[in-house]
């Protein structure tokens, strides 16, 4: 409507300009008259602009100064004593009329579309215009702030509409993850927890054995995790979901991971993806290769960025040895422990390396990535424009630390 009125007052200028251009240019005050109301006009629609709507006090003044103030200017000073002569004054009381019914509540506007109606009536009277003209402006007055009004009100309405069908709509689709959240959940008890138990039950195994007991710790680690998150009030996130499948991925293959997750931004999901698949190759090579069979997952939100951090608590290794074959560890390539051990880190690793040990951040060295760290994590991170470190020294263990954005 900020548009149409713009236009409608658009059309009223080139008319007042063709009429004094052609029939009143030598007078001083249709001039003056024409460029008060372009003035009044650029006012309202740079308010608007920088408000995003129109501003009532100015819509206001133009219908005081423009609407009904105008016409006696033109009588007293700019010689209109013809119907003719101020018809063109006349007309722009009709756009200040339609802006009215967009910028005021329904009182304001009555009161305003009152002053319109009487000044105009009280014009067209000194000029003895006929009883038609007059009664066709006038009837032009009054419903350009009816059509104004209800054109807004329809426009308003179906926006309130638009914006209740899209909260449904998220509604609908919230619920729908959830539900589909849900039914993983199950399966994935059903063919975890429930089947440990069933047979233990059902006397089928010895629950006493040291490979139970670790299923049992896995389980009871996904359970404890399940627990949280529904104790947890944010939202359920696409990255969460995908590094839980990194964890799970993991735990099937005998690692032990202990996760926690707090304030996930929202990310797309080829970020979410990629994220996941850097994080399955760090806790890979824990497993492998950090002779321990428990890993640490922290994934948290920073202001907007994303950051997972893998920390084992195993041999580590020398990032100052690495060469161009690889990080040595303790017992030389071929025995090299931590995150980024001997298959994981036998080529040139990408930018973001720093050295140092599993607790606070050290100096930054240039370590090397193989196979493994170069292609799953750095190369990886580097593609969705992120970034990966790792921290590492013998004894230690190693960090794993993955940022998006980088």
């Amino acid at each position: 409507m900020v548009i149409a009125t713009a236009l409608y007052r658009g059309s009223h200028l080139v008319a007042g300009g063709v009429v004094v251009a052609q029939h009143q240019r030598d007078r001083l005050f249709p001039w003056l008259a024409l460029s008060a109301a372009i003035a009044s006009t650029a006012l309202i629609w740079f308010m608007a602009a920088r408000h995003r709507r129109l501003v009532p006090w100015v819509v206001g003044l133009d219908v005081l100064v423009i609407g009904c103030l105008l016409p006696f200017g033109a009588y007293a000073w700019g010689g209109a004593r013809t119907q003719e002569s101020v018809a063109w004054v006349m007309l722009l009381g009709g756009s200040a009329s339609a802006m009215a019914a967009v910028a005021f509540g329904a009182r304001l506007l009555a009161v305003a579309v009152a002053l319109l109606v009487a000044t105009h009536l009280a014009g067209y009277l000194m000029v003895e215009a006929d009883a038609a003209v007059t009664g066709a402006h006038l009837n032009a007055l009054v419903f350009s702030a009816v059509v104004s009004w209800v054109l807004t009100w329809y426009l308003c309405r179906q926006g309130e509409q638009v914006d209740s069908a899209n909260r449904r709509a998220l509604a609908a689709e919230a619920q729908r993850a959830r539900f589909a959240e849900r039914v993983a959940h199950h399966n994935a008890l059903h063919d975890t927890v429930l089947a440990t138990l069933t047979a233990i039950a059902r006397g089928g195994v010895d629950a006493n054995t040291s490979m139970m007991r670790e299923r049992c710790a896995r389980e009871a680690a996904y359970l404890r995790r399940l627990v949280e998150q529904a104790d947890d009030r944010e939202p359920a996130s696409e990255v969460r979901a995908a590094l839980e499948e990194s964890v799970r991925a993991a735990e099937a293959l005998g690692l032990r991971v202990t996760a926690r997750y707090h304030e996930l931004p929202a990310v797309p999901g080829e970020i979410a993806l990629a994220m996941a698949r850097a994080t399955t190759e760090a806790l890979n090579n824990v497993r492998c290769h950090a002779g321990t069979g428990h890993a640490f997952l922290t994934a948290v939100g920073d202001s907007g960025r994303l950051i997972v951090t893998v920390v084992d608590r195993g041999r580590g290794f020398d990032t100052g040895s690495a060469g161009p074959e690889g990080a040595g560890g303790p017992g030389g390539p071929d025995d090299a422990g931590g995150a980024a051990g001997p298959r994981a880190s036998d080529g040139a690793a990408g930018p973001g390396v720093s050295g140092g040990s599993a607790g606070p951040v050290g100096p930054v060295r240039q370590a090397t990535g193989g196979i493994g760290l170069d292609r799953s994590v750095y190369a990886r991170m580097r593609g969705v424009g992120g970034r990966a470190f790792v921290d590492s020294a013998l004894g230690e263990g190693v960090r794993v630390e993955l940022r998006w954005p980088g």
